[in-house]
């Protein structure tokens, strides 16, 4: 969706309301009280009325939108910058692209999106080829960190993050030159870099069924065997880099340059929130217009918000 479309679809607050309601209503609504999931729509209160109860549930209740005091408006406009680049928006960008006073509100739903994003690529798991690596990226450090930080591996500046690429194996041919084309990825923030954390990580992104993974020989992969059906490791190397683990690569050298050019300094704490915005839109990398309304619809269905 580009501007001019935007413009012309969502007019006003009203309009906004509408499209959130038919969003909502195709996901359905639960009643908090009963859990019944028939209702009445109150249109001279915008909400909607459990059948079996009468409980009153807002249009806003149980979405990530509940507790925010910030119009459908503003909130349209925050999804149609996040949704409309491949590059993100800060939170100060968006804060001055929306003419709003203050940061704190704004910072708040931003972050809020980047979670529902993260919890709607959950849903999804790996199948197939999986490429998998870890990449070191920048975190927001103290000077004295950055004066006692070791290199490489503990180092107190980088923070490394799994990164996964459902890659297929394609053979040209006539000429018999064999290229990977991917599907879908996956990037998880490590608290360390023992294999009990990879493992976990790695159970719950990839599918039950027969899979192949290709790694280098990292010793915390050593246990990535017990799970699939064939772990292929490889000594990281450029032709590694290159070839075996391409788009995993590609990946982490587009969300670094991505990162830098568009944030200042990242806290750890929160790297795993941007991660997640990168990720949900190169998953969606051919989706177009539609990835506005499935922004929106991870808006309507994201939990714990």
């Amino acid at each position: 969706m580009d501007i001019f479309s935007f413009g012309v679809h969502f007019t006003d607050e009203k309009s906004c309301r509408l499209h959130f309601k038919e969003q909502r209503d195709k996901e359905g609504v639960v009643c908090n009280r009963c859990g019944s999931t028939e209702h009445y729509w109150l249109q001279n209160k915008w909400s909607y009325q459990c059948k079996s109860c009468t409980a009153r549930i807002s249009l806003r209740s149980g979405t990530i939108l509940e507790s925010s005091k910030l119009s459908f408006m503003i909130w349209y406009k925050t999804i149609f910058l996040l949704s409309t680049t491949k590059k993100g928006f800060s939170s100060k960008e968006i804060q001055r692209q929306l003419g709003l006073k203050r940061y704190e509100p704004v910072w708040a739903m931003v972050h809020k999106l980047r979670k529902a994003m993260g919890q709607r690529d959950d849903r999804y798991t790996l199948e197939g080829m999986i490429e998998m690596d870890e990449g070191y990226f920048t975190i927001e450090a103290s000077k004295h960190d950055h004066q006692t930080q070791k290199a490489g591996r503990g180092s107190k500046t980088k923070s490394n993050v799994m990164v996964m690429a459902e890659s297929t194996v394609l053979e040209d041919i006539d000429t018999g030159k064999v290229d990977r084309q991917c599907r879908y990825f996956k990037a998880k923030v490590l608290d360390d870099h023992k294999a009990e954390g990879t493992d976990h990580t790695f159970k719950q992104a990839i599918d039950e069924e027969q899979v192949i993974v290709f790694t280098d020989k990292s010793t915390s992969y050593l246990d990535i065997a017990d799970y699939v059906e064939l772990h292929m490791t490889e000594k990281s190397n450029e032709t590694t880099t290159k070839e075996t683990l391409k788009w995993v690569h590609i990946a982490i050298s587009n969300a670094k340059r991505n990162f830098a050019g568009t944030y200042h300094k990242i806290k750890k704490k929160y790297l795993q929130l941007y991660l997640n915005e990168f990720i949900y839109k190169l998953n969606r990398r051919y989706f177009g217009d539609k990835i506005f309304d499935r922004l929106v619809i991870a808006s309507i269905t994201a939990t714990g918000h």
